[in-house]
């Protein structure tokens, strides 16, 4: 899993991306080999204004899935990546869920009765 971070009004220092970095391993470690890359956007939307205005946007790509978009904003930098990574690894978990269902998903009805006529009326070789 890559991990990109940008910070855009907003100083980045050690600690944010630490806490970043840290944040992402933790939430995504059992679906590490699943996830190609995650691009973080931090910045602070209004400034030195001061408010419920530090945005984390993370963009997850993965394969064979179009890319996720998570955007959470809070009044603490550290708080909305909390948020973002969080409501990301279930966003994750239910896409990946609905894509292996997909794969392995019982036959349907067509194809059972196919299934049964194809046992009762084998093809004979010429």
């Amino acid at each position: 899993m890559l991990i990109n971070v940008l910070a855009r009004n907003l100083k980045q220092t050690k600690q944010i991306r630490n806490h970043v970095i840290r944040r992402l391993k933790f939430a995504f470690r059992k679906k590490d080999d699943q996830i190609q890359m995650v691009s973080v956007r931090l910045s602070d939307v209004n400034g030195p204004k001061g408010g419920e205005d530090k945005c984390c946007q993370l963009q997850i790509t993965l394969p064979h899935i179009p890319n996720i978009v998570i955007e959470d904003t809070k009044t603490d930098i550290f708080s909305a990546i909390d948020s973002a990574v969080n409501r990301a690894s279930l966003t994750i978990n239910k896409k990946l869920s609905r894509l292996h269902e997909k794969h392995h998903a019982p036959l349907s009805h067509k194809a059972l009765i196919l299934s049964e006529v194809m046992q009762r009326y084998p093809l004979k070789r010429i």
